[in-house]
């Protein structure tokens, strides 16, 4: 079979094309359907489809998105945690700050507080990479993160 004529590889292109857009457009109002529709899916299939490609779902794979920019944000100290918020593309305070809470083992008032000064010096994709949200679950395991 060849790439063009292999529906499953059809089908990988076009997750990867709904994951570049919340790459590119996390700030922006994005939710499933949309996202979907824009590739010619039904929601439900995208999500599907989604979480076994990536291990998780389309809406969480923005959401983590938002989180890692929104720490990067409150690293360098000059927004409030509400101008972060909505500068990340998240519409409610609540939402935003749980979800942070889940990624970060922290409140988004705490990390800002802690981080104040944290990657001063270190070029921004290394700190990328090295201040990653991770899942709770996962922070046991992790030294060297904020605690």
């Amino acid at each position: 079979m060849t790439g063009t004529s292999d529906p499953r590889l059809r089908e990988l292109r076009l997750l990867r094309k709904v994951r570049d857009r919340i790459d590119r457009d996390y700030a922006q109002p994005l939710d499933v359907e949309a996202l979907a529709r824009g590739v010619h899916l039904s929601a439900g299939h995208l999500s599907r489809e989604f979480r076994a490609a990536f291990g998780e779902s389309p809406y969480s794979y923005l959401m983590t998105r938002r989180i890692e920019r929104a720490m990067t944000l409150l690293r360098r100290g000059d927004l409030s945690v509400t101008e972060v918020c909505f500068a990340v593309g998240c519409a409610s305070l609540g939402t935003f700050s749980t979800r942070f809470s889940e990624l970060v083992g922290m409140s988004p008032s705490e990390y800002r507080q802690r981080a104040a000064g944290d990657g001063a010096g270190i070029p921004g994709c290394v700190a990328k990479q090295v201040m990653r949200p991770i899942r709770n679950r996962e922070a046991v395991a992790a030294p060297g993160h904020l605690t």
